[in-house]
């Protein structure tokens, strides 16, 4: 299975060279396909194109995808990276996950950036700032889900996967989902940063930030801090 890569968010010119720059190299000179949400007013494909331009990418193409307009395999013709963009987690798992796995393809570098990177686990941490009547997260980072909300994702990997972890407070927020068994291990990536596995293992972490893995349950539970080599 190819690479996939996990990057945690972030605007900044640096945040977004330092955690797209392994995807685009991974890719090399092959075309980058972008799956964009359709978010009406707020869908911006020219933001994900610069974002991967500036980060040496050669051909760039992007795709706006909705519950009507789901992602199909034509759309990935000669493609050798394939990008998920951020914007609102719920409606990507929800396209993009529902449109099944065949869309994919098998032989093209996966790379996620917030929603793009929460959903490709085999659970999918979706929103929500509360777990039963306590905080675990900041009500901005809830994505209008008030309940911590798991939902099946596109399984390229064996955990769930947070974003914005430091900047958002999501450590905590994957603390109380491993910790009540909505996952049993996860990673929480910090903006410009990259999360890069190969296969279904973890291989290193690149970027200007940390990332989290959290495992174990109730009584149990273990934090590991990752960083990139200096």
């Amino acid at each position: 299975m190819p690479s996939v890569f996990l990057i945690g968010g972030g605007r900044g010119e640096d945040a977004v060279r330092a955690s797209h720059a392994p995807f685009v190299h991974a890719v090399g000179e092959s075309r980058i396909v972008v799956l964009v949400l359709d978010e009406g007013e707020d869908t911006d494909t020219d933001r994900w194109a610069h974002s991967l331009t500036d980060a040496g990418a050669s051909e760039v193409v992007t795709v706006v995808v909705s519950k009507d307009r789901p992602p199909a395999a034509e759309d990935f013709a000669g493609a050798g990276g394939v990008f998920v963009a951020g914007g609102w987690t719920p409606g990507y798992q929800e396209v993009l996950v529902g449109a099944g796995m065949d869309w994919l393809p098998r032989d093209a570098v996966y790379a996620g950036f917030s929603a793009g990177a929460a959903i490709a686990g085999e659970w999918a941490i979706v929103g929500g700032h509360r777990l039963g009547e306590r905080e675990v997260c900041a009500e901005e980072a809830g994505e209008d889900l008030e309940q911590l909300t798991v939902r099946p994702g596109l399984g390229l990997l064996p955990f769930a996967i947070d974003v914005h972890a430091t900047q958002w407070g999501t450590v905590t927020r994957l603390i109380h989902a491993v910790r009540a068994g909505l996952a049993p291990v996860g990673w929480a990536v910090d903006e410009g940063t990259v999360l890069i596995c190969d296969g279904d293992r973890v291989a290193g972490v690149e970027g200007l930030g940390s990332a989290y893995r959290v495992a174990g349950g109730e009584g149990d539970l273990r934090l590991e801090v990752a960083t990139a080599a200096p």
